[in-house]
C-alpha cells in the first residue's frame, strides 16, 4: 500500500510539474495603472500632524517624517505641539523648584498640577484640530509657539 501510494505521489508531481504558467502573467514589464507606487514616506501631512502629538517621541518621529515629506499642515502642528512639550517641561521645572519651599511652595506647586490639567485640554484641542486636518491655533499658546518656532517650515 505505502508503495502505492508512492506512486500516486510520483504521478501527482509529474502532473504538477508539467502545469506551465503563461509566461504573459509572470513576465509581464508593464506597470499597473489603478495601482500606482506608493509615496517614498507613505505619510500624509495630516498623519504627521496627529503622531506629533503623541509625546515627544511621537513628535520626534513626525519632526524626521516631515522632513521627508514636507507639508504646511504638518509643520504648523509640529510647531504647536512642541510648544505644548516646551510649556510642560517649563511648568514641571517650576513645579519642582517650588516643592522645596514648605507650606507656600506645596500650594503653588498643587497650583501647576491644576495647570497641567489646562495643558491636557489644550493638547486634546490641537489633537482634534489635527485629526480634522484643521490649522487651527490652540488657545493661550497657539499663537506665540508659530512665532517662537516659525524656523520649521
Amino acid at each position: 500500500m505505502n508503495s502505492r501510494l508512492c506512486e500516486r505521489n510520483i504521478c501527482y508531481m509529474r502532473i504538477l510539474n508539467n502545469f506551465q504558467i503563461p509566461k504573459s502573467t509572470y513576465m509581464s514589464t508593464e506597470t499597473n495603472p489603478t495601482n500606482p507606487a506608493p509615496a517614498a514616506s507613505g505619510m500624509d501631512g495630516k498623519t504627521i500632524s496627529i503622531i506629533s502629538y503623541f509625546t515627544l517621541v511621537g513628535w520626534i518621529i513626525a519632526f524626521v517624517l516631515y522632513n521627508n515629506n514636507k507639508s504646511r499642515l504638518a509643520a504648523f502642528h509640529i510647531r504647536q505641539s512642541l510648544g505644548l512639550i516646551i510649556l510642560s517641561v517649563a511648568l514641571y521645572i517650576i513645579m519642582f523648584i517650588f516643592l522645596f519651599i514648605p507650606v507656600i511652595g506645596w500650594i503653588i506647586s498643587i497650583l501647576i498640577y491644576i495647570c497641567f490639567i489646562g495643558v491636557f485640554v489644550l493638547w486634546i484641542i490641537g489633537l482634534i484640530a489635527a485629526i480634522n486636518g484643521q490649522e487651527k491655533p490652540i488657545p493661550v499658546i497657539g499663537d506665540m509657539a508659530q512665532k517662537m518656532l516659525s524656523g520649521i517650515k
